[in-house]
């Protein structure tokens, strides 16, 4: 009896361990479920709004629905591009949101790396201002941008729809907390060896947060791209329209769209097209910037 004891008692670990790992596979293929789940959660509107660009009237309209065209066409983009400048437009949105986004990276960087390196009086002030704004809803602020724009003229102006979002809060705050990281003593060593606070910025500190540079080029060219109310307020000139708001009132004419679901599905994958692209192009420094967050 001890004897058959004895060798079956080695064997009580490895059915520990195969217990384990049974829990751990079927854990790891409930996580991989749900995940999947809710990606396609996530991202069948886009699917269906890619595919319905691409599909004949029939199937846009047929019962049940149609996922995959039959039929293949361009003949919504051709009709869209007939009925609207979309040219123009899409040129609007793309210097609209390219400046804005320059501007956002120049301001923001540079009061980030301020309130981060730099020792000055009223640095404290600066920011609780600064965390103060993040606070603010947006909308709020709409009137007192639209009376400042009147002020000055720059209504119905490209001016109107950049200088209100050339820098935030987001983004100052952003820079700030990234610019802390880069230690001290390499500042100083560069300062010792007679290099001036400029070249110590752009050399030596902007380099350093590649990763944040591009997470805040994903924000902020993802908001100015979207961006519909500001732009329909402060402009009346429809040359003046972003892709968002010409696509808007487009789909509100019945003299124009017509209840053409092909069209409008056509136009809005026009306005995806670009924020994929660049998140496609900057995902390595969104992921990088997410991944050495998580050392500090």
């Amino acid at each position: 009896m001890s004897a058959t004891t004895e060798k079956s008692a080695p064997t009580a670990p490895r059915d520990g361990y195969a217990l384990r790992d049974r829990r751990t596979r079927l854990s790891r293929g409930v996580t991989y479920a749900l995940l999947s789940l809710g990606l396609l959660i996530t991202t069948a509107p886009f699917l269906w709004m890619g595919l319905s660009a691409f599909k004949t009237p029939q199937d846009l309209s047929a019962s049940p629905p149609v996922w995959i065209p039959t039929e293949w066409t361009s003949a919504n983009f051709s009709k869209l591009f007939d009925l609207l400048d979309v040219r123009l437009y899409f040129f609007n949105s793309v210097l609209v949101a390219l400046f804005v986004t320059l501007c956002n990276l120049l301001f923001c960087s540079m009061l980030g790396y301020a309130l981060a390196k730099l020792n000055f009086a009223g640095k404290k002030v600066i920011f609780g201002v600064v965390m103060a704004a993040l606070m603010v809803p947006g909308n709020l602020m709409l009137m007192p941008k639209f009376v400042m724009m009147s002020k000055m003229h720059l209504i119905d102006t490209y001016a109107a729809l950049v200088l209100p979002f050339a820098a935030g809060a987001f983004g100052v705050f952003l820079m700030r907390q990234f610019m802390s990281a880069v230690p001290d003593e390499l500042l100083e060593a560069a300062r010792v060896d007679g290099a001036r606070e400029w070249y110590i910025f752009w050399r030596i500190v902007i380099p350093q947060v590649k990763p944040a540079l591009a997470t805040l080029s994903i924000f902020v060219f993802l908001g100015s791209w979207n961006n519909f109310l500001w732009p329909l307020v402060a402009t009346n000139d429809p040359e003046k329209y972003t892709l968002p708001v010409a696509l808007a009132t487009f789909a509100t004419d019945p003299t124009k769209a017509n209840g053409s679901n092909g069209v409008l599905m056509a136009g809005a994958f026009l306005v995806v097209l670009p924020v994929l692209a660049v998140f496609i192009v900057l995902q390595r420094y969104f992921t990088q910037s997410i991944a050495t967050a998580g050392l500090k």
